[in-house]
């Protein structure tokens, strides 16, 4: 179903990914480790073309880009099939929960605003906030401004979830319900493409995990081979500092 080939990636002289593959099934969980500034971030910024590639393809579903001659409606394409969660909400300011949630329904996929109404009063139930709709972000603690976040990825069903640390961001006291709502969106074989540091939700979660070093995926495998069973040096450095 998803499909990354020779993604490469440079920010000036350094090579942040270096040709990058790797296949997602449908409705797999994928979570991505390593150390800070390895390009974990940017692979999901280059998967949808937020930071647009040196070199590589991307394919979601039925829709494949070549970073080499992408075209416009290609990139658009590729984002209506994917949903991004930041570290940072990125909410509009502006605009309410419930609002926040209806944007991409009514101006990304054209649905009457009735109908996206009633799709996000339907996914902040879910998110467990239904008493927040129209609540302004700043109103809002960073635990409720994420679920809404995850619930507007929700909201549009698109085929790829990616998820760039969205605990990191968090106190401690919120880090648990975002954790337990993106459990409630796994178990409903979303695939999702995970970068977290939190490592007991990354073997709880993950039917895979992926652990780069360098710009590169140095070791693959279910969670219980890499946490348990780690073979590269690097991995094992990197456990024995997390767990530490």
């Amino acid at each position: 179903m998803i499909r990354i080939e020779g993604l490469t990636k440079r920010f000036g002289e350094t090579t942040v990914l270096n040709n990058i593959n790797l296949e997602i099934e449908d409705g797999e969980r994928v979570v991505i480790i390593g150390p800070s500034g390895t390009g974990k971030s940017t692979l999901l910024r280059c998967v949808n073309f937020l930071d647009r590639p040196d070199a590589g393809r991307i394919t979601v579903g039925a829709v494949t880009v070549d970073a080499a001659h992408s075209r416009k409606r290609e990139i658009l394409a590729l984002r209506r099939a994917t949903a991004m969660v930041f570290q940072n909400y990125g909410l509009f300011a502006n605009k309410t929960a419930l609002e926040n949630i209806m944007e991409a329904l009514v101006t990304v996929q054209k649905r009457p605003r009735q109908e996206a109404e009633q799709r996000a009063r339907d996914i902040l139930s879910e998110t467990g906030l239904s008493d927040k709709a129209d609540n302004y972000p700043a109103s809002l603690s960073g635990g409720q401004q994420q679920r809404v976040g995850i619930g507007r990825a929700m909201a549009i069903g698109s085929e790829l979830m990616l998820f760039d640390e969205p605990t990191s961001a968090l106190d401690p006291e919120w880090v648990g319900e975002v954790l337990d709502l993106m459990r409630s969106v796994a178990q409903k074989r979303q695939t999702m493409l995970i970068v977290t540091h939190e490592m007991r939700f990354a073997r709880d979660i993950a039917d895979r995990v992926l652990f780069m070093d360098g710009g590169r995926i140095v070791e693959q495998g279910p969670p219980e081979q890499v946490f348990d069973a780690p073979q590269d040096a690097r991995l094992k450095r990197f456990l024995s500092r997390v767990a530490g």
